[in-house]
């Protein structure tokens, strides 16, 4: 552990530290994952261990059967939120490249959730779209990890796709809002779940490469002052 801060005041790093090592140590599956992104040059831009406990709790309150995921990189979230899933649960996982797509396809493998996973490839709107107009089932839970600009498309998205009830998670909703000018995607994003009839929306800090945030959104069952 980390000495204290000269305030006393504990520090970021120290509040990671101690979550990660007493809620969100990583077994083999997870640091494998890991490895195998940095052995294929994929970017280090996975959720920290803290974020993807805190998805895979928030999966277990949801009562999630269904997961969607929009943006697979290496699979190291999909394994957090796929763990949460009980027998017979579905994740699916949109990611752009193919390369990166089979790099995640091994690490489910070999976290043994390969039954439970499904990776698609190809754009994440266009893939949305191709499941609301073929009637997809509702899912449960909706994790937006994937182009930031195009945060306000996938949430609107996502929210046709989610159940009543269910959850929409957005990822980095916080570093880029306070660092962006207005009109960037997280900011337009947060703003429409800000303002959605439909949601029940906040900004939950969370710990990795620093302090950044988690916008959690519950779909009403009914929109607030009516229909939408």
């Amino acid at each position: 552990m980390r000495k204290p801060s000269p305030t006393g005041a504990p520090t970021w790093k120290q509040a990671q530290t101690y979550i990660d090592q007493l809620f969100a140590a990583e077994d083999r599956a997870l640091s494998g994952a890991l490895r195998r992104m940095e052995r294929a040059q994929l970017p280090p831009i996975s959720v920290s261990s803290s974020e993807g406990k805190l998805l895979q709790v928030l999966a277990h309150a949801a009562a999630a059967r269904r997961i969607l995921e929009v943006g697979t990189l290496g699979g190291y979230s999909a394994i957090w939120l796929a763990r949460a899933l009980p027998r017979g649960g579905k994740l699916i996982t949109l990611e752009i490249a193919e390369d990166h797509a089979a790099v995640a396809r091994k690490s489910i493998r070999r976290a043994r959730l390969g039954g439970r996973v499904e990776v698609r490839v190809g754009p994440a709107l266009r893939l949305m779209r191709q499941m609301i107009d073929g009637d997809e089932q509702p899912f449960d839970l909706v994790f937006l990890d994937a182009d930031k600009d195009e945060y306000p498309g996938y949430l609107r998205l996502a929210y046709r796709l989610t159940r009543p009830g269910g959850l929409i998670l957005a990822d980095n909703a916080l570093g880029r809002a306070l660092r962006g000018r207005d009109g960037n995607g997280v900011i337009r994003c947060n703003q429409i779940a800000a303002r959605h009839q439909g949601l029940s929306s906040v900004v939950v800090p969370v710990l990795g490469k620093g302090i950044d945030g988690l916008l959690v959104s519950v779909k009403l069952p009914r929109p607030k002052g009516g229909s939408r």
